[in-house]
């Protein structure tokens, strides 16, 4: 009897435990918010918004297409619909919805309809995700206060929210790995980290954005 009354008082006791982890689990979900944002290239999106104090992980990938689990090949080549886009994964106690989309806004160029940059075509446009009515809500502010601050006509899109598909490792971090290309536009043998400096300066990126948005440009250095 007593050694069924100390089964069960453990029992109880390793339910409660595992309650109190599930809320804290739960309490940690609730305190992170995703974004998900197009803005030309992904790997320069990703790049410029894990470097921000709040976000907790960016992810490269495709949205707004048609197509399931399109490959990188099958978004490049056109049809499916997708944009390249990220995931922003981020505390909205460390930093707000509003600050991430006033940021985004100011690290793209929002009056070019055609593509960013170099890259040029549909997949390379820009637009927010909205995931709901708060955050269409945000992000329709944010449009009209970067169009007043800017002076032009922002044709960067509200769209609804739309499937979100993951792009292959070999695309996550391309920024900052270490691996080696045997062969690309802009060298043999360099490390992704390395050519993915020499591709954002060759596409002028930062020289755009510095043009247009000045000292309010969050990512030019």
């Amino acid at each position: 009897m007593k050694q069924l009354r100390m089964i069960k008082t453990i029992t109880l006791a390793a339910l409660i435990a595992v309650g109190i982890v599930a809320q804290t689990g739960g309490a940690r979900a609730a305190g992170t918010e995703t974004l998900t944002v197009a803005g030309g290239c992904f790997w320069c999106v990703e790049a410029d918004f894990e470097a921000v104090r709040g976000v907790k992980e960016v992810v490269s990938g495709f949205a707004g297409g048609t197509v399931a689990n399109p490959t990188y090949k099958q978004v490049v080549a056109g049809g499916t619909g997708h944009y390249e886009a990220v995931q922003i994964q981020f505390d909205p106690d460390v930093i707000s919805r509003d600050q991430i989309l006033s940021m985004f806004l100011r690290s793209i160029d929002p009056t070019d309809a055609g593509g960013q940059f170099c890259d040029r075509g549909p997949t390379y446009r820009t637009a927010i995700f909205a995931d709901g009515s708060a955050q269409k809500e945000a992000a329709q502010k944010a449009l009209s206060e970067a169009q007043a601050a800017l002076g032009q006509n922002i044709v960067t899109p509200v769209l609804g929210a739309s499937p979100f598909y993951p792009a292959d490792a070999y695309h996550q971090d391309y920024y900052k790995s270490s691996d080696r290309l045997a062969l690309s536009t802009v060298g043999l043998g360099v490390k992704k980290s390395v050519a993915y400096k020499r591709y954002r300066d060759r596409c002028g990126r930062d020289k755009r954005v510095a043009e247009l948005w000045g000292s309010a440009a969050p990512f030019v250095k």
